[in-house]
């Protein structure tokens, strides 16, 4: 008899296929009554499966034989981590075999920004090019990128900054051993001595709203913040009010506060570059995350060591 698990939003096609070879799949975002979808098979289901779909204490509460929660993310804050801990439910992330994907993102982002592709382009397509040239863009290299969160990711990000002939600064909750870049305690200090603010750092309370109101106004009218870690890291309304009314320079996004909506006021601004949250979005990376779900499934369910536990 197959194992039953909960899938709570899609994730890899390719990985679905696997688990459906493997597994009994229930998928919650197809409930049309998720009550009752989930009385019903209740004391079967020993694994929830999902992508950035919530987790809470009442998903668990209503699965209560759940044994392990496996996440298509690296980011673990749409997960009850308390909850899960205190119902003895593993929780494993997939960690590394992105890192490259949001990386690239970020410096895209970057580039974008200041070389103002998204506004050439449609200049181009609106025949405006006709009328006379695009007004000059910035140059990225000799430019200070300043990253909030120097791990994995953040690391990636700066060397290929490093490649453009950028200078790094970075910001954490302490200086890292064995880097040379310029480490700064103060984030708003860093924030008013660099051009490029990216933020890379992991989401949830700890985080949330670190890059607020004052970091924004250090960032300055000539600076540009990137954010491709979670839109609760940065103060969302005093950013947005920043952009349009020309205090901040501009900003690449591919995350925001309240996932798909995206405040309007951001729309018509061409200092700003909007992406769907895309950073790992390629065949590739989400086919090495889903594998990486089922391995731990896996090795959950063979009573061997977890390939990347959380905490």
């Amino acid at each position: 008899m197959k194992t039953d698990i909960v899938l709570v939003v899609p994730i890899y096609a390719g990985a679905v296929e696997q688990l459906d070879q493997s597994y009994a799949m229930h998928r919650l975002w197809q409930a049309k009554h998720r009550s009752s979808f989930l009385a019903e098979i209740r004391d079967r289901v020993r694994a929830i499966v999902t992508g950035p779909g919530r987790v809470d204490a009442e998903l668990m509460d209503a699965l209560p034989k759940t044994e392990i929660i496996a996440t298509q993310s690296v980011g673990t804050d749409h997960i009850d981590l308390a909850a899960a801990k205190a119902r003895g439910i593993v929780v494993t992330n997939t960690p590394d075999v992105l890192t490259d994907d949001v990386a690239d993102l970020a410096m895209a982002l970057v580039l974008s920004v200041a070389r103002r592709i998204v506004v050439g382009d449609r200049f181009v397509r609106d025949g405006k090019w006709l009328q006379g040239n695009l007004p000059l863009a910035t140059k990225v290299g000799g430019a200070t990128m300043g990253i909030v969160g120097l791990g994995r990711i953040g690391q990636a990000i700066a060397k290929r900054a490093e490649a453009f002939g950028m200078k790094i600064a970075y910001h954490g909750p302490r200086a890292k051993a064995g880097v040379a870049y310029r480490f700064y305690p103060n984030l708003a200090e860093m924030a008013g001595a660099v051009d490029y603010l990216v933020v890379s750092c992991p989401g949830g309370a700890g985080t949330r709203n670190l890059v607020n109101a004052e970091v924004l106004r250090a960032l300055g009218p000539e600076g540009v913040v990137v954010n491709i870690s979670r839109g609760s890291v940065i103060e969302e309304p005093a950013m947005v009010e920043m952009l349009r009314d020309g205090r901040l320079g501009g900003a690449g996004l591919d995350v925001f506060a309240d996932e798909p909506r995206v405040p309007e006021a951001l729309l018509p601004l061409e200092n700003v570059v909007l992406q769907p949250h895309v950073g790992s979005a390629t065949h590739a990376t989400r086919g090495a995350m889903g594998q990486l779900v089922i391995d731990n499934l896996q090795a959950h369910f063979a009573g061997k060591k977890l390939l990347t536990p959380v905490g």
